[in-house]
């Protein structure tokens, strides 16, 4: 089920489009992305690396650089420890190089999903200590990290945090006390003290700041310091998309410099890595950081170790970074067929279990690959449109991920029954735990309770930018809304809707027919729609509404059949030419 809607923001419209050479549509399109001030449209429109946000406006960061340079001073051994995701590994590699840049000595330790399991873990900092490190820095992961940490400092060992995740809390009386672990420096825009002006940034980016920080304060010669952070700019925009970050403010600008920087002057391992995936660095663009370039680099972490993604990135020779890449490549393909074979036992579960009803699904899975656990919620949460915990058999109990939905807080959910975890962190959207294998029933009926979302909620909402004639979708408007790229979190393609628009034929398109177009009349003019949605749901709507047959009928042509459709606006390339592309999304 659906329900449409029309955003119905206000602006000026006129006014914008007259001082930015906009047309209204594009000013009433940049609005609904909750863009309020004239000044925040020409940072959305114009913005550039010299817009981003000074490093020292975050909490502590100044005090994490100060410590670091200490350190560095006194030849210390330092150690970086992030995580097995894309932005872990992006922030473990953008610390340790830029260190390294400083002379610093350095290594890297990302955690082993299976044997480590998430972020800091006691055994890290005792082989740290062992190995006669005093100095741990983490990124991606460390705000949830207290007890550890706590051990680290009765080693009289230094830590200090650079996260971007929720900080844990305490809630008593209705007050909420954070719960900062006792590093030296706590570095997380979350903060409540944090006065950073964008709170949403990943952790690449935390580290990112970090390192330009440091390079300033250092004095680091400037064409050297300009190419480091040009790299570490691309290891940032990918990190951002694969986070799943809002593309607005700061992080718009980060992902559209970044992607500059990769269609230009890739570092070798991206470029390899694009190369093996068979795509040309000039159409580079977010979809494919997302979608093809994120899930390689996160296989490796899921199925191995994320040193082979670690050791892509520092690759400095096209043969090592082809090597590399072509190993991700591989490993990724591996990694989708586990996962279809995940998802299809997660289904028959949740039907054999009958939780089709419950708000909150969660779905035990002995035999998933626990590395999977979060991509299979995710297909989940998108199939069922609700907040999935997926749960899987782990060394000691089981180990877990959750995907949520708008209005769901996963984390505040969690933290309502934390007494169940032996450890969980995340953030609204996304979540990880370890649990005893015995709690999982206790689990879902908690979590079922608590959860305050209605049935409305779990009514798919499709948000309409501008209800617009297909009269008006001309090749002058599908090249403006190239400025509104990059496209994803928050900032999504622009969605218009026409009614009464009469389908009179079609044929189906690819080596599966898994797509079609389709001939439509509009106030008399004739246009051409494409369709990728899936063939079968549109199929079953038409036979739903016009009769038995009405598929095959429309396809042998003659047809008329009015229908109300929302659409995409693009500009299709193929073999040198170009043509405006009208892309149906929903239908009613």
């Amino acid at each position: 089920m659906e329900k449409w809607f029309v955003a119905a923001k206000r602006a000026d419209f006129a006014a914008w489009s007259k001082k930015f050479h906009i047309s209204p549509v594009t000013a009433r399109i940049i609005r609904n992305r909750d863009i309020f001030s004239e000044e925040e449209v020409e940072k959305y429109i114009s913005g550039t690396f010299l817009d981003m946000y000074p490093p020292e406006l975050m909490v502590d960061m100044e005090e994490a650089a100060v410590i670091i340079e200490g350190k560095i001073r006194k030849r210390e051994k330092l150690r970086v420890i992030g995580d097995y995701d894309v932005d872990g590994i992006m922030a473990a590699h953008i610390l340790t190089k830029g260190l390294q840049a400083l002379s610093a000595d350095v290594d890297t330790v990302i955690p082993h999903r299976v044997k480590d399991g998430y972020g800091l873990n006691e055994q890290l900092i005792e082989d740290a200590f062992t190995e006669g490190i005093r100095t741990i820095i983490t990124c991606d992961n460390g705000i949830a990290a207290a007890k550890q940490i706590a051990l680290a400092v009765s080693k009289d060992m230094t830590v200090v945090v650079t996260d971007h995740h929720e900080v844990p809390y305490r809630e008593e009386n209705g007050q909420r006390t954070e719960l900062l672990p006792a590093a030296a420096a706590v570095v997380d825009p979350k903060r409540e003290d944090c006065t950073y002006p964008y709170k949403n940034i990943c952790g690449a980016v935390v580290a990112y700041k970090l390192a330009a920080l440091l390079f300033r304060r250092a004095g680091l010669e400037p064409a050297k310091k300009q190419a480091l952070l040009d790299e570490f700019l691309q290891l940032s925009a990918v990190a951002t998309v694969c986070d799943v970050m809002e593309l607005l403010d700061e992080n718009r600008i980060i992902v559209k410099e970044g992607l500059k920087r990769l269609q230009s002057k890739p570092c070798e391992g991206m470029r390899a890595l694009m190369e093996v995936n068979g795509i040309e660095s000039r159409k580079l663009s977010a979809y494919h950081l997302g979608f093809v370039l994120g899930p390689c680099l996160n296989a490796t972490g899921r199925l191995d170790t994320a040193a082979r993604a670690l050791s892509l990135l520092s690759a400095k020779d096209r043969r090592s970074a082809m090597q590399a890449a072509e190993e991700l490549k591989e490993m990724n393909d591996s990694r989708k067929l586990m996962t279809l074979d995940g998802l299809e036992k997660a289904v028959a579960y949740i039907e054999e279990n009958h939780l089709e009803q419950e708000k909150v699904l969660v779905v035990y899975l002995s035999d998933c690959h626990e590395s999977l656990a979060g991509i299979v919620a995710g297909r989940l949460r998108e199939k069922y449109g609700k907040p999935v915990f997926v749960l899987t058999n782990a060394e000691e109990g089981v180990k877990g991920s959750g995907r949520s939905v708008e209005g769901y807080d996963m984390y505040a959910a969690m933290t309502e029954c934390r007494e169940l975890f032996t450890k969980f962190g995340g953030h609204k959207m996304a979540a990880g735990l370890s649990m005893r294998k015995e709690d999982v029933s206790l689990l879902r009926k908690r979590l079922n309770e608590g959860c305050r979302l209605t049935e409305e909620d779990f009514i798919n909402k499709v948000h309409i930018d501008v209800p617009m004639p297909l009269v008006h979708a001309d090749r002058k408007l599908a090249e403006e809304l190239q400025i509104l790229e990059p496209f994803g979190t928050a900032n999504p393609k622009p969605l218009f809707a026409c009614r009464e628009v009469h389908f009179q034929a079609g044929r189906k398109m690819g080596a599966k027919e898994n797509f079609a177009r389709y001939k439509v009349e509009e106030d008399g003019r004739q246009y051409e729609v494409v369709y990728f949605g899936g063939l079968e749901k549109f199929h079953a709507f038409l036979c739903e509404k016009f009769g038995d047959g009405a598929d095959a009928a429309l396809y042998a042509g003659g047809c008329d059949y009015c229908i109300s459709i929302t659409y995409q606006l693009g500009i299709n390339s193929y073999m040198g030419r170009s043509e405006v592309q009208i892309l149906m999304q929903h239908f009613c």
